[in-house]
């Protein structure tokens, strides 16, 4: 029996990091990966090659939504024999609410042992995220346990608001407070004895308040010229992310709320390279602000494009 574990949360909250530190919890077993990015095109997937197991990446859209489902199920089906446990890193946009209707169903995935879900939350950021995107409350609703996530970064202010929209929505939901993604395997117990426990329940619906754009950025541009530019339209954002080739090397750019990351990265396929993808909320002036932003750096902006 196949042991599989859903990671979700909100664009920027660490799942990746936090999954790096998961995966070390189940030593000398055979894991696979399932990472799904809601842009054209992967980034965490790549990030992850490093790491000693079976991946596959599921890129442009939701893994849970119609149109991406069956992909799912199918890279679900091609799990390599003695497959141990299988872990989903779902996208920072995905609606998993009904992730438990699918292994409920019966005769479905028989090999399969689903073990709960562990939702991610930006202890500074979550109260204006959940304020503004509704996939926030679902994802708390589809979830057992809630890992507040960057705790270094927040005062106790900003903390104890994100614990109050935790609680507000899910009250009997257990708690794990933390930095960097770190935790030990104490986790797993409370995932179990969370499982216990109701889950939330929303309907599913469409986030028609998520907004993207692709950004498409010339090899010639230089990392100082890159950090500039999106810095000129970060605050009007949820997440800017993406692999672009620059005139020192190849980066990975990263950015959540005005923080803009730039680092360089090895072994990057051709074909991810050089897209940002930009996500916002309704009423956040992102296109205007990338658009304006563009104005300044004509000759590195090949193309911008609304998914």
């Amino acid at each position: 029996m196949q042991r599989l574990y859903l990671i979700t949360g909100f664009l920027g909250a660490g799942k990746t990091t936090f999954l790096k530190n998961f995966i070390r919890l189940f030593p000398g077993q055979k894991i696979r990966l399932i990472v799904n990015e809601f842009g054209r095109e992967g980034v965490d997937g790549a990030l992850l090659t490093e790491l000693d197991a079976f991946l596959t990446e599921i890129a442009g859209g939701s893994v849970f939504c119609a149109c991406r489902m069956d992909q799912f199920e199918k890279a679900l089906r091609e799990t390599p024999p003695g497959t141990d446990v299988i872990l989903v890193e779902a996208s920072g946009l995905s609606d998993p609410t009904g992730v438990r209707k699918l292994f409920a169903q019966t005769g479905r995935f028989p090999d399969i042992d689903y073990q709960g879900a562990v939702c991610l939350v930006d202890a500074v950021r979550f109260p204006k995220l959940y304020a503004t995107a509704r996939t926030c409350l679902k994802q708390l609703a589809a979830s057992d346990v809630a890992v507040v996530n960057k705790t270094d970064c927040a005062d106790e202010a900003q903390l104890a608001r994100t614990l109050a929209c935790i609680r507000g929505q899910r009250p009997e939901m257990p708690l794990v407070q933390t930095a960097f993604g770190a935790v030990d395997a104490s986790i797993l117990d409370t995932l179990a004895r969370a499982r216990q426990l109701p889950a939330g329940d929303l309907p599913l619906t469409a986030d028609l308040t998520l907004r993207r754009l692709s950004v498409r950025i010339a090899p010639t541009i230089t990392p100082y010229d890159l950090q500039k530019f999106i810095e000129m339209f970060a605050e009007n954002t949820f997440r800017v992310k993406g692999f672009v080739q620059t005139s020192e090397g190849m980066l990975l750019a990263d950015c959540v709320g005005n923080v803009v990351s730039l680092r360089p990265c090895e072994n990057v396929p051709v074909e991810r390279a050089g897209i940002l993808n930009v996500l916002s909320g309704a009423g956040m002036p992102m296109r205007k602000a990338v658009l304006d932003a563009c104005r300044w750096y004509r000759d590195d902006i090949l193309s911008v494009e609304a998914d």
